[in-house]
C-alpha cells in the first residue's frame, strides 16, 4: 500500500494525495489507516485536522482537510452547492461513447429518499475491453461516480461493491478500484494528483499490448 503525502499546504488549508485503502477520516479501527491520523503523525498536521470533503476508502487521489472549522464549514458549502470542479480518471469495462452526461437521482440512505444526481463523462481511450474517462460529478452523492457508470452498463474496472452482471477479466489489473480523483478547482486555485504508481503501470500495459496487437 502506498503511503500519503502532502500536495499543498496554504494556511490552515492541507491538500493531501489520499492512497487507495486509506479512509479519509479516523474510523476508530487501528486496522484501517486514514490519512489524517497519517498527517498527524508524519507530516505535522495539527490534532484537529479533519476532512472538508468525502473521498471513498477504495479511491485514491486529492482530498482537502483542515484545522479550522470555519474554513471546513466555508469550503464543505461549496461542495454541498456543486461550485467546486472536481475530476476524476476511471477506466471501465466496455466501449464507451465518445462523451455522454448521466442524469439519474440517487437513494440517500440518510434522507430515506432519491436525491438529484449528475455525472459528466468523456472517453480519453480505449484498450480493448475497457475505456478509460474522464468523469466530473456535478453533484456529491454517496459512490456516485461508481453508481452512474455501473447504470449505464459501464462499472468501474476492480468496482466489488458495484460490479459488472457477469465477471469480465482485465489484462494486468492493479487489484484496486480504477478510479482517482485526479483534480479539485476550488475558489481560483486547482490541485492535482498524479496518477498512483499502480495505474500508471496498468496503463502502460494496456498501451503496450494494444500497440503489440497493431
Amino acid at each position: 500500500m502506498s503511503e500519503p503525502y502532502v500536495l499543498a499546504r496554504e494556511g490552515s488549508l492541507w491538500v493531501l494525495d489520499k492512497p487507495a485503502g486509506f479512509a479519509a477520516h479516523e474510523t476508530g479501527d487501528p486496522s484501517v489507516p486514514d490519512v489524517v491520523t497519517w498527517a498527524i503523525e508524519h507530516a505535522g498536521a495539527p490534532p484537529s485536522l479533519a476532512p472538508i470533503h468525502r473521498l471513498d476508502r477504495e479511491t485514491s487521489g486529492v482530498l482537502l482537510c483542515s484545522d479550522d472549522p470555519e474554513l471546513r464549514a466555508r469550503l464543505g458549502g461549496r461542495f454541498a452547492r456543486g461550485e467546486v470542479k472536481k475530476t476524476y480518471r476511471a477506466l471501465v469495462h466496455g466501449r464507451t461513447h465518445g462523451k455522454g452526461i448521466v442524469r439519474r437521482p440517487l437513494i440517500d440512505r440518510r434522507r430515506g429518499r432519491p436525491v438529484p444526481a449528475l455525472t459528466r463523462w468523456r472517453r480519453l481511450a480505449v484498450y480493448g475491453r475497457v475505456s478509460l474517462l474522464e468523469v466530473r460529478p456535478e453533484t456529491g452523492r454517496a459512490h456516485q461516480i461508481r453508481r452512474h457508470l455501473q447504470g449505464i452498463g459501464h462499472p468501474v474496472v476492480g468496482d466489488e461493491r458495484y460490479p459488472p452482471k457477469r465477471f469480465l477479466a482485465v489484462a494486468g489489473f492493479p487489484g484496486r478500484l480504477w478510479l482517482h480523483a485526479s483534480s479539485i478547482e476550488i475558489e481560483g486555485l486547482r490541485y492535482e494528483a498524479p496518477l498512483p504508481p499502480e495505474l500508471a503501470a496498468h496503463l502502460a500495459l494496456l498501451e503496450a499490448k494494444l500497440s503489440g496487437a497493431a
